[in-house]
């Protein structure tokens, strides 16, 4: 942001991509406007109707985004919209306090605090910078939240957000159950692979993309699957989050009252590799601010091992990912240069 808001005309070089990713960046607004293939949208508001038929339409639904693309944006989730208006107005009143005021939060990487203000979540797989700004903690449970890095201004932030990451919780149940179903699993049996209420972590980070003087040259997040068990994505209606979708980038368009939702790696293995982890980054532009309120739901780092469901695998489908811990899968991802 400081750099942004300096008047320059070009980007430090530690932003600028690599030569073979800068041919697929373009502009945004124009992407966006493209046809072909789309992000689908899934409309829950039948995925506990009590018609058999309705419902089984809307899980299959469900099981066709999950397998062929790894996201889609749903509606009719159930969070209100005056609820996610409120969640945006905090946290962008959050961003637009002076830089000083924000570093009083600030992070540090070094010791291991993780949560709070920074500029850089992790070591990049290129080694380059990624033009965001973020805010980052923990959300749920409510009793692992640290709410003494929680941002005292605006005064609303800790209720909304509270509010908010509750919700989601029970969303994630939600989609956890008709996930379930659509392997053919009992309800409940994804959730309990995953930490249950008391053991799943909600982390949240929000996402502050500056304006890029030079956005041809620069990502604000690089190409990624997420680790999570599900991410949820909330954003103030600027186009940027770009999938990889037989072999080219798609752009999301942006879908009004809808909340974006990726698979993560940590379902897909547990699906053994039925449901999709999609590969996405995030792009910039030159004349919005864009800002992404993005939950993940974790699984606890080492008291599960994650492995291909049993009922999952057959002698036709052998387990396709080694066991390993939440941690593990964290420390190959980060150290993993490809």
């Amino acid at each position: 942001e400081s750099l942004a808001s300096s008047g320059i005309q070009s980007i430090p070089k530690e932003y600028i991509r690599p030569k073979e990713e800068l041919e697929s960046i373009g502009n945004v607004f124009e992407e966006e406007k493209k046809g072909g293939p789309q992000v689908p949208t899934i409309d829950l508001k039948d995925i506990e109707s009590e018609d058999i038929k309705v419902r089984e339409r809307c899980l299959q639904e469900l099981k066709k985004a999950a397998m062929g693309w790894g996201v889609m944006h749903l509606v009719n989730h159930g969070i209100s919209d005056q609820l996610m208006d409120r969640v945006r107005i905090a946290g962008q009143k959050f961003f637009e306090l002076p830089i000083e005021e924000k570093e009083k939060y600030a992070n540090d990487q070094a010791s291991g605090k993780i949560q709070g203000y920074g500029s850089k979540l992790a070591n990049t797989a290129s080694g380059q910078l990624e033009w965001i700004d973020y805010f980052f903690h923990l959300v749920f449970p409510e009793d692992k939240r640290d709410l003494s890095i929680w941002p005292k201004t605006p005064s609303e932030y800790t209720e909304v957000t509270s509010e908010y990451a509750t919700q989601l919780r029970g969303l994630a149940s939600k989609i956890l159950s008709a996930l379930s179903l659509c392997l053919g699993l009992e309800e409940g049996r994804l959730e309990k692979e995953v930490g249950g209420l008391e053991e799943l972590l909600l982390q949240m980070k929000i996402n502050y993309y500056p304006k890029c003087p030079q956005p041809e040259l620069a990502l604000g997040v690089e190409a990624h699957t997420d680790v999570s068990a599900l991410t949820f994505i909330l954003h103030n209606m600027v186009p940027g989050l770009q999938l990889f979708y037989e072999g080219k980038w798609i752009t999301a368009k942006c879908v009004p009252n809808s909340i974006i939702m990726h698979i993560g790696d940590t379902i897909k293995i547990l699906s053994n590799g039925k449901f999709k982890s999609i590969l996405h980054r995030g792009l910039v532009n030159k004349e919005k601010v864009r800002i992404s309120w993005t939950v993940f739901c974790e699984p606890p780092k080492e008291k599960i091992i994650l492995k291909p469901l049993p009922e999952t695998v057959s002698e036709t489908e052998p387990p396709l990912f080694p066991p390993c811990t939440f941690a593990q899968l964290i420390q190959d991802k980060l150290f993993k240069k490809t």
